[in-house]
């Protein structure tokens, strides 16, 4: 397993990108063959019975390590990966694309002056927004990195490696 370099605090959330990609760097290291994952559920107790397979978990926690040692996608990019084209509203010609972002500009100057009142109440639930999405992305990759955990083992299990 990958050795973490750095020293933060323990709920630091440096500390938990940092385990989070040492545990799926692990993972892509023991799982030598990834199609042994495929429709092969993790069997525990909590699990749902319509939970994905471990090879869709371990897709998953491959392409998020991505963005937490890299950084985000430009907006656009990740739009065109969602939808397979760079027009959100997957119009197949650009003059529909351009019909829609028209529309989608005066609906925008409507909402602008609504913005403004609610930005101001939001300013100062700032701190409160901030701790929310803080605490929950620390909670998230937690959970995401017990998740490789749970494949690598289940993978070893698999293959009868040694724990």
């Amino acid at each position: 397993m990958q050795v973490l370099t750095k020293h933060y605090p323990k709920n630091c959330l440096l500390t938990v990108m940092d385990r989070y990609s040492a545990v799926v760097h692990n993972m892509e290291q023991v799982v030598m063959i990834p199609s042994l994952l495929r429709d092969v559920h993790l069997t525990g107790p909590g699990e749902q019975a319509q939970a994905p397979d471990l090879y869709t978990y371990f897709t998953m926690l491959k392409t998020i390590r991505v963005e937490v040692d890299h950084g985000l996608l430009p907006r656009e990019e990740w739009r065109a990966k969602l939808h397979g084209s760079p027009c959100l509203w997957d119009h197949p010609s650009p003059r529909a694309c351009a019909h829609k972002a028209n529309e989608a500009e005066d609906d925008e100057a409507v909402e602008t002056e609504e913005a403004g009142e609610e930005r101001i109440s939001r300013e100062l639930d700032l701190e409160a927004q901030f701790h929310l999405h803080f605490s929950s992305l620390h909670h998230i990759l937690t959970h995401l990195t017990q998740k490789a955990q749970e494949v690598t083992r289940k993978y070893q299990e698999m293959t009868g490696q040694v724990l």
